[in-house]
């Protein structure tokens, strides 16, 4: 039997694009993990997805994973099938349009592969306690100090 994970991840920007960061909560039985870190430029989507990428692949073994998440982008494309279509069509979503972010799409689909996740949309700045404090992370981590280089998003200004 996989061992249960409950986590949550946020993403937080200031302006679309501009210094992100992301945050990912894990918790399993008395355990608990809490990772974030910024970017000097990014967008709040892809601090979304790292948020969720940070938290799972922190994750030494195979897990069951309920992934809370306040962003319908990731859950809709997940849940809905829309990242696997993307994929499958050369992260095209339609004839003419790119898919954004493919570089950590990849990185999340294959770790939906390596685990058995469920993702679950949470209403954003609603008072859920693990929600609030992942978004204090996230936007901690936007206004450090040392902010990294989200060097895919920037080599492709």
């Amino acid at each position: 039997m996989k061992p249960r994970v409950t986590m949550y991840s946020d993403g937080a920007c200031s302006g679309n694009p501009g210094p992100g960061g992301y945050a990912a909560i894990l918790m399993a039985g008395q355990h608990r993990k809490e990772l974030s870190a910024g970017y000097r430029k990014t967008t709040n989507n892809r601090m979304e997805l790292l948020g969720a990428i940070s938290g799972l692949e922190a994750l030494t073994k195979p897990c069951a994973v309920h992934l809370h998440t306040d962003s319908a982008y990731i859950v809709n494309a997940i849940n809905k099938g829309w990242a696997r279509k993307w994929q499958a069509q050369g992260w095209m979503r339609n004839k003419k349009d790119h898919a954004e972010n493919p570089d950590l799409w990849e990185r999340l689909l294959s770790l939906c592969n390596r685990h058995e996740i469920e993702f679950i949309w949470v209403r954003g700045h609603n008072g859920n306690p693990e929600n609030e404090r992942a978004d204090e992370l996230a936007v901690a981590a936007s206004q450090s100090a040392s902010l990294l280089v989200d060097e895919e998003y920037e080599t492709r200004l």
